[in-house]
């Protein structure tokens, strides 16, 4: 059961039986039990937390049913994309057999797939990369389109994932010039 759903069950017990209350014999004084409802939560997601960026700063990347995340480093001076795969809390790499990944996009309503290629890093194993790099400024151009629609693919320990890549054009201190 969600967190917003348990709270509201809470609640809401909570009102009735400050309603209900107790009877003494039939007589009412005209005291009343005021009962208020549990403090209001600021985020619904509470149970675990979820990072807004990842450990480059990148945005991340759902993979699964959050089984792994990938973050998404784009430098806008090069028009290099990078990717690197992470665990579930998004803290740590992953490296992974694959000696590439994909980017589809959509461009001009036409899909379009661009592949990053394994650069591991100092720290991966032999035979693995938990670090893909694009250098084509194409793909960061369409990264930032409207309509794109951008989805990551990729193999991970035999199992196929396919993770939405979001992109906020209103967030607060960055400027489409």
């Amino acid at each position: 059961m969600k967190r917003s759903t348990k709270l509201f069950t809470l609640a809401l017990a909570s009102m009735t039986f400050g309603l209900v209350g107790c009877k003494d014999g039939g007589t009412n004084t005209g005291t009343t039990v005021e009962t208020s409802a549990p403090p209001a939560t600021v985020d619904d997601h509470t149970e675990h937390a979820h990072p807004s960026e990842g450990p480059h700063h990148g945005g991340l990347i759902e993979l699964g049913n959050e089984e792994y995340h990938a973050e998404l480093v784009h430098d806008e001076d090069t028009g290099s994309v990078t990717i690197y795969v992470l665990n579930a809390a998004a803290t740590e790499q992953i490296p992974i057999e694959s000696t590439e990944i994909t980017i589809n996009v959509k461009h001009d309503g036409k899909p379009e797939q661009f592949k990053l290629a394994a650069s591991p890093d100092a720290n991966d194993p032999q035979g693995k990369s938990s670090r893909f790099v694009s250098t084509d400024a194409e793909l960061g151009e369409h990264l930032d389109e409207e309509g794109a629609d951008p989805k990551l693919v990729l193999t991970i320990n035999g199992k196929s994932f396919r993770g939405t890549i979001a992109h906020d054009h209103d967030h607060e201190g960055h400027d489409h010039e």
